[in-house]
C-alpha cells in the first residue's frame, strides 16, 4: 500500500547522495531542460522540477543496484516539491505517485541503457511518459529525440515529426508542450498556447536586462519631460512676472 509521507509528523531523513554525475555533453542539456521548465512551471507551489536525485520505489529499495534511477530531469505535479527534495530522491511509496515526466540526456556512459533498461524500468515505475534527447551530436540514441506514453504496462512510441528545416517535434500530454530538437542540437520546449518556444535561462536573462532597459529608458524620457515642463513652467512664471514689473513701471511713469 503507498502511504504519502506525512512531513508535519514525520522527520525527513535524505538519502545517500546518488553516484551518477553529469559529464561534459549532458551538462549544458540537462541545465537547460530543468531550469526552462523549473521557470515555466515555477508560479506553481504543487510542481516539481529537478533531477540527478534517486527515483525509487521505498527507500529500502536505494541498496538494490538496479532496482532504482536517478533520471536527468524529473517533473511532478500536485506533490510537496520541498520535503521530495529535502529527501534528496523521489520515493514514490512516499509520495504516493510516480513522477508524471522523466527525460534522460544521452552521453557515452549511459545512452545503452536508456533506451533499454531505463525504458522497462521506468515503465515498471508507472512513469507515464518517458523520453530521451541526444544533443551529442555522436548519435549515441536511435534517434535524436523519442518518447514513449505509458499504456497498460509499457510505453508505446509517441510521434515525432521531422519539419523542413531538420527540427524534429514531439508532443508530451504530460507537460502539454512539445519537445523539439533543432538543427543545432539543442532542446527546446514549445508552446502551443503562445505559439513560441519557452525562453532558456540566458533568454529569460537577456529578456529581463532588456526589458529593465527599456523601463529605464521610459523613466529616463518621463523625467526628461517632466524636468522640460518645470523649465517651461518657470520661464512662463518668469515671463508673467517681467511683464508685471513692465506694466507697474508703465503705470507709474504716466502718474508722473
Amino acid at each position: 500500500m503507498i502511504t504519502k509521507l506525512d512531513t508535519a509528523t514525520a522527520v525527513i531523513e535524505s538519502l545517500p547522495d546518488p553516484p551518477k554525475k553529469y559529464d561534459m555533453q549532458q551538462y549544458g542539456h540537462c541545465v537547460n531542460a530543468t531550469s526552462t521548465l523549473e521557470a515555466y512551471f515555477g508560479r506553481r507551489g504543487d510542481v516539481l522540477v529537478s533531477g540527478q536525485g534517486y527515483l525509487i520505489v521505498s527507500a529500502g529499495s536505494v541498496r538494490d543496484w538496479g532496482q532504482h534511477f536517478y533520471p536527468d530531469c524529473v517533473v511532478a505535479f500536485g506533490v510537496n516539491p520541498k520535503s521530495i527534495v529535502s529527501r534528496n530522491g523521489y520515493v514514490i511509496s512516499e509520495v504516493g505517485k510516480p513522477p508524471d515526466f522523466v527525460l534522460e540526456i544521452a552521453s557515452r556512459t549511459t545512452a545503452p541503457r536508456d533506451e533499454t533498461i531505463k525504458w522497462e524500468g521506468y515503465a515498471n515505475l508507472e512513469v507515464p511518459e518517458y523520453w530521451g534527447f541526444d544533443g551529442s551530436g555522436q548519435g549515441y540514441y536511435s534517434q535524436r529525440l523519442w518518447g514513449g506514453r505509458l499504456v497498460g504496462d509499457a510505453y508505446r512510441p509517441i510521434e515525432v515529426t521531422e519539419g523542413p528545416d531538420g527540427e524534429l517535434r514531439g508532443y508530451s500530454p504530460a507537460l502539454s508542450l512539445y519537445l523539439c530538437a533543432d538543427a543545432q542540437d539543442r532542446l527546446r520546449f514549445w508552446d502551443p498556447e503562445t505559439q513560441k518556444y519557452l525562453p532558456t535561462l540566458i533568454e529569460a536573462q537577456e529578456y529581463a536586462a532588456e526589458a529593465e532597459n527599456r523601463a529605464a529608458e521610459v523613466a529616463g524620457e518621463r523625467d526628461r519631460e517632466m524636468y522640460a515642463r518645470i523649465e517651461a513652467e518657470n520661464r512662463a512664471a518668469e515671463a508673467e512676472a517681467e511683464v508685471a514689473r513692465l506694466r507697474e513701471r508703465l503705470r507709474r511713469s504716466s502718474q508722473s
